[in-house]
C-alpha cells in the first residue's frame, strides 16, 4: 500500500506518521506538501495532527480550503483512503469530507494524556479484524476535540453506523468521566458512509511501538493492510 503524508506549515506529526510507516511497517510514503494537486499513484492519505497554517480563524479552518484538500475530493471518489487524526479529523470536518465540527474542548484547558477508545464499527478498512467492543489505548493532544453536530446528523451518525471509536472506561464503559474533551456522546473517530474516510481526535502514531507505551494505534494500518490483501481492491489503484 503506498501512503501519502500531508505537510502543512505548522503540522507537527508528519514525522511521526512516516516514521511509524516507514520503519514499523515497512511500507511505501512519501511527504505530500499542502500545495500539491495530484494524489495521483497513492492508495492512503494521512493527515497528521499540528497547527495547521497556525490553525488561524479555526482549527483546520485554512487548511480545509487549500489545494491538497481540494485534491482529495477527486481522491475520495476514486476510492482512495484518507485517515486524519487531531489536526487532520478538524481539517476533514471543515472540507466537509466529514459531517460536524471541533469545538474548543469543554473543560477550556489544552488536555494531553492517554485515553481508551472502544470500538463500535469494525466493518470500515481502517478497523477490520478488531473485535466490536474492543478497547484501545492511545494518547491525545489537543485544545478543540469537543465533537459536535446537529441533531439530525447525530442520528444519521448512528443510523448509518459511522460512529467508530468512542471515549471509554478501560473496562469498555462510556462515561462521562472518560470523556476528556465533552466530545458529543463521546465520540472520538467516525467515517464517511463509504468507510473509506476516518477522522479521529487520539494520535494511532503515537501508540505504535511497545518503547512509546503501547501498540494499539498500529492496529489501524494493520487493518488497512489486511484489507488490501483481502480484496485487493488498492491494487488495482
Amino acid at each position: 500500500m503506498r501512503f501519502g503524508v500531508v505537510v502543512f506549515p505548522g503540522t507537527w506529526s508528519d514525522c511521526d506518521f512516516h516514521y511509524v510507516i516507514s520503519e514499523v511497517l515497512h511500507e511505501p510514503v512519501k511527504y505530500v506538501w499542502h500545495r500539491e494537486r495530484s494524489l495521483e499513484g497513492l492508495d492512503c492519505v494521512i493527515l497528521p495532527g499540528g497547527f495547521s497554517y497556525g490553525d488561524y480563524l479555526r482549527a483546520g479552518a485554512v487548511a480545509g480550503r487549500s489545494p491538497v484538500v481540494e485534491a482529495l475530493r477527486g481522491f475520495v471518489a476514486g476510492g482512495g483512503l484518507v485517515l486524519g487524526s487531531c489536526n487532520g479529523f478538524q481539517i476533514l470536518c471543515e472540507a466537509g469530507l466529514l459531517p460536524g465540527a471541533l469545538m474548543r474542548n469543554e473543560c477550556l484547558q489544552y488536555r494531553c494524556q492517554s485515553t481508551h477508545l472502544v470500538v463500535e464499527n469494525v466493518d470500515t478498512p481502517f478497523t477490520r479484524g478488531l473485535r466490536p467492543g474492543q478497547v484501545l489505548t492511545m494518547p491525545i493532544s489537543h485544545g478543540e476535540g469537543k465533537y459536535h453536530a446537529s441533531p439530525e446528523t447525530l442520528a444519521e451518525l448512528k443510523g448509518r453506523n459511522q460512529v467508530v471509536f468512542r471515549y471509554a472506561e478501560a473496562d469498555g464503559r462510556v462515561t462521562k468521566a472518560a470523556n476528556p474533551n465533552g466530545s458529543l456522546e463521546n465520540i472520538a473517530g467516525i467515517v464517511n458512509p463509504e468507510g473509506t474516510v476516518l477522522g479521529l481526535m487520539p494520535h494511532p502514531e503515537r501508540a505504535s511501538e511497545a518503547a512509546m507505551g503501547g501498540a494499539d494505534g498500529v492496529l489501524l494500518f494493520h487493518a488497512l493492510l489486511g484489507s488490501l490483501v483481502e480484496d485487493g481492491t488498492f491494487l488495482k489503484r
